[in-house]
């Protein structure tokens, strides 16, 4: 066995500490440091996670970017390891019902990328090192305790940092929001969702992003870098489904049944690349600020993955924190990304209501008006900017 790295010594003080090294995090000290704001970027795991998790880039998030790095080699290393998909199609099982087009986004990034969060955070961890930065790594933040002239940050195994301000970019249970007292509201929702990576063969091809509707409830499946061409050659997709109760390790035989029971005939699984089971929140911090503590990403706001905002709210939050940082305004802060993630969640919350509902009633009335909105001239450009948060610049 492998002996645990030791870390590298912790300074005994910085300007900002950053604790959590996932996309927000990240993308904050990118910011930070192209600003050349002194900052301690920690996570608590020896290694950047390697699961796929989040799946899609939007189009505002390529856009960030870009601002980080204006020659463009950030977006366009990212780009190279997706897929750019110009389509999201909604379905009632196999029937189509309405498609998304981000095809005429007015951006330079008329597309959803999907490419696994790893690839993401490899790229913002190699343009923080072009920049000098680095993650400090393993260090769990285990108290945070602010007064008037600053924060102390204590580890797990008793090493403490001084910072003029610490933000938690810690995901839904966060450290630095709890020590900051800084409330949660939201609640559960009552189903539980499968993420499954896998290689199959998958009729409509890996074109686009199917969300399916049915009264067992949501799936979507959204091709993966990897797939072996178009048609149904098979490829590696990303499956979410919302499920009653799911295994805690969804197999092969589990998403083979899934799909066979709410796709029947469009998809040929041959292997299970991995999969998990997770309960999902919709939930808004009650601020995004307490004295010299600020949170940012998940530490902020959860809510559905329908729609794959969550990482590109995060991502969006540590780059506009970044800014308010660099120029003083953080007052300004709360106030420009707060309401973005209510109206984030909001947004994939009725989403999520209005393809998961099993009463015939409101299942029959979804699928007569929703073909019928998606002819109205704008409408479905209005739909693409909100899911490509070009509506937040």
């Amino acid at each position: 066995m492998a002996a645990t790295p030791t870390p590298p010594p912790l300074p005994p003080r910085t300007e900002v500490a950053v604790v959590g090294a996932g996309p927000t995090g990240l993308a904050l000290a990118v910011t930070l440091a192209q600003a050349g704001i002194d900052f301690v970027l920690l996570d608590r795991q020896a290694e950047g996670a390697n699961t796929s998790r989040a799946a899609v880039v939007h189009a505002r998030t390529l856009e960030v970017l870009d601002e980080l790095d204006p020659s463009g080699a950030l977006s366009a290393d990212l780009v190279g390891r997706g897929i750019p998909v110009t389509r999201f199609r909604i379905r009632d099982g196999a029937r189509p019902l309405a498609a998304v087009d981000f095809g005429r986004l007015p951006t330079a990034h008329p597309y959803a990328l999907m490419v696994p969060q790893y690839e993401t955070e490899a790229v913002l961890l190699r343009r923080l090192r072009a920049l000098g930065g680095d993650v400090h790594r393993p260090y769990e933040v285990s108290s945070v305790v602010q007064d008037p002239d600053g924060v102390t940050l204590t580890t797990t195994t008793g090493e403490t940092l001084r910072a003029a301000y610490a933000v938690g970019a810690d995901g839904m249970r966060s450290t630095v929001r709890e020590a900051a007292g800084i409330g949660f509201s939201g609640s559960a929702y009552g189903e539980s969702f499968v993420l499954a990576d896998v290689v199959m063969d998958w009729a409509p091809g890996p074109e686009e992003v199917s969300l399916a509707f049915g009264a067992r409830g949501l799936t979507v499946i959204a091709p993966l870098p990897g797939h072996a061409g178009a048609g149904r050659s098979a490829g590696r997709y990303r499956i979410v489904a919302t499920v009653d109760e799911a295994p805690a390790e969804p197999d092969l035989g589990f998403v083979r049944r899934l799909l066979d029971e709410r796709l029947a005939g469009r998809a040929d699984v041959h292997e299970l690349v991995w999969s998990s089971r997770f309960r999902i929140h919709h939930r808004v911090a009650d601020r995004y600020r307490a004295g010299r503590l600020l949170i940012a990403g998940d530490a902020a706001h959860v809510h559905s993955p329908a729609g794959g905002q969550g990482m590109n709210t995060g991502i969006q939050d540590g780059y506009a924190l970044g800014r308010a940082l660099a120029r003083g305004e953080l007052d300004g802060y709360e106030a420009g990304r707060r309401p973005v993630a209510l109206r984030v969640v909001a947004f994939t919350h009725r989403m999520t209501r209005i393809a998961t509902t099993r009463n015939p009633v409101l299942r029959s009335l979804r699928n007569t008006l929703l073909p019928l909105l998606a002819r109205i001239p704008g409408r479905n450009d209005r739909l693409a900017r909100e899911l490509a948060e070009l509506d937040y610049r």
